[in-house]
């Protein structure tokens, strides 16, 4: 959940850009719940490649395998983001699990079990970040509500390939 407090603190003075300074602190937040975000899928997703079973076994590995590949990129993107702003990003499961919307499980499930739990996620992601992107805009941050919103065709995308294998 976003709020008007910022819970993070620059560890850098910020560039000058345009960027409303005085939204920055919440733009960052909603950054690091991106990466926490990104990051708890990433883990679902990999956990999901890798304990695929089933008549469908090569093509959901395939397809989770460039799944994981792109949340793997986009971590890199959204936090040198955030570190571009002038804040820490959070980079621990402890802070990652307080802050994502993502919950992952140990517990490895059935195929079709897996998928639906990825395609929720998926539209959660594709949901809570038109939020995210609402901030950077109201922050006049083009270049992250631009980055935000790929991150929304991503997920789309995703839930939609998912969807597609289930039937």
């Amino acid at each position: 959940m976003i709020t008007n407090e910022p819970t993070h603190t620059a560890t850098v003075e910020t560039v000058d850009t345009g960027i409303d300074q005085a939204m920055i602190g919440r733009l960052a937040d909603a950054l690091c719940q991106a990466v926490a975000d990104t990051f708890s899928l990433y883990l679902k997703t990999l956990g999901t490649h890798w304990n695929v079973v089933g008549p469908n076994f090569y093509g959901i590995h395939k397809l989770t395998q460039k799944q994981y590949e792109d949340l793997n990129e986009a971590l890199d993107e959204l936090a040198e983001r955030i570190r571009g702003l002038g804040y820490p990003v959070p980079a621990g499961f402890t802070e990652f699990r307080d802050i994502s919307i993502i919950e992952v499980e140990s517990a490895i499930k059935s195929s079709d079990e897996m998928l639906r739990a990825l395609i929720a996620d998926n539209e959660a992601l594709a949901k809570r970040f038109r939020e995210f992107s609402n901030v950077a805009a109201d922050a006049q941050d083009k270049f992250t509500e631009d980055m935000l919103i790929g991150r929304i065709g991503a997920h789309e995308k995703n839930a939609w390939m998912l969807k597609a294998v289930l039937g």
